[in-house]
């Protein structure tokens, strides 16, 4: 099977020890739990993690490792929202809406793709918070790094100003959009939403309101040569949009939860399976913060100093 930019073979996890849902991100993501005890998830967070890595890396993905024993970075689980990495050894760091996410940069972690990747360029735009303008990574967008589009849903983490910022830099065509569940909540990050694989794309597009705009979107995957499978609105509520194709040693992977894996109808399952197989990584506890597999997943989409 031969090199797909679009999934890549590595990725950054970090290890919470002390996982908890954050009461700062609840007002607008409506994926999360409350009401939860805060010993036992942080548990069972810490052993989901460690299973998922060991699963992946069975699979032959390459898992760069973080621990978080802080108290203060209930999200940190998450670090697709602060940093994504780019072909030709570019990096980007994004500005977080929750102040306390902003603590999850950690620059250790750059160092290290630093020292085991061909890093050329780091473009910083964490200096927009203090004007209000956020745009949360590869959970604000989700990138089609083959035919260069940034698909983004409109909220308060999707700046236009920061997007704009970022597409014109990293060279991505911006399309934004609104979504919302059918109760009228909005979508808060594009990533529960879309999944964007080498030759297929998963995408609950019943949320894109706007029929013009929605068959735009439709039309843009299906001209990138991609098979859109179609996901109902209680299927993405269960994560099943959130997914991140990788590279293994037989070949591409889909990453998703076991949640979302059971969400799935036979015939999508078979759609999917055609291209990648899937690989159930089963992470309930940190399901209840509000996001899934593919925010747990930094992808690196940078050559090895290695090779």
């Amino acid at each position: 099977m031969p090199y797909s930019a679009q999934a890549p073979a590595a990725v950054v996890m970090i290890r919470p020890h002390n996982f908890t849902v954050n009461n700062q991100t609840a007002g607008d993501n409506s994926f999360q739990t409350t009401g939860i005890d805060q010993a036992d998830i942080a548990e069972k967070a810490y052993a989901e993690i460690t299973n998922a890595a060991k699963t992946l890396r069975h699979h032959g993905v390459v898992v760069h490792m973080f621990e978080d024993e802080g108290t203060t970075t209930p999200d940190s689980v998450f670090p697709n929202n602060w940093f994504s990495t780019h072909a030709g050894g570019h990096v980007a760091i994004y500005p977080m809406r929750a102040s306390n996410r902003r603590q999850e940069r950690r620059y250790d972690i750059i160092e290290m793709l630093k020292s085991e990747y061909r890093v050329q360029q780091v473009v910083d735009y964490s200096g927009l918070e203090p004007d209000g303008l956020f745009l949360e990574g590869t959970g604000a967008m989700v990138l089609d790094h083959i035919d260069r589009v940034a698909y983004a849903v409109r909220s308060d983490r999707t700046s236009p100003v920061a997007l704009e910022r970022f597409a014109t830099q990293f060279g991505f065509e911006p399309m934004v959009f609104d979504a919302c569940n059918a109760e009228g909540v909005a979508v808060y990050h594009t990533n529960v939403l879309m999944c964007i694989g080498t030759d297929f794309a998963l995408i609950g597009s019943g949320m894109i309101r706007d029929t013009s705009r929605r068959q735009e979107i439709l039309v843009r995957l299906h001209g990138s040569g991609r098979e859109v499978i179609e996901l109902r609105d209680d299927q993405i509520e269960r994560f099943a949009g959130n997914a991140l194709e990788l590279e293994g040693h037989n070949g591409r992977v889909l990453a998703m939860s076991t949640t979302a894996l059971a969400s799935l109808d036979p015939s999508q399952r078979e759609a999917i399976e055609e291209y990648v197989r899937i690989v159930p990584l089963d992470i309930p506890s940190i399901e209840m913060a509000g996001g899934s597999v593919r925010c747990t997943l930094a992808g690196i989409h940078l050559f090895s100093r290695k090779n």
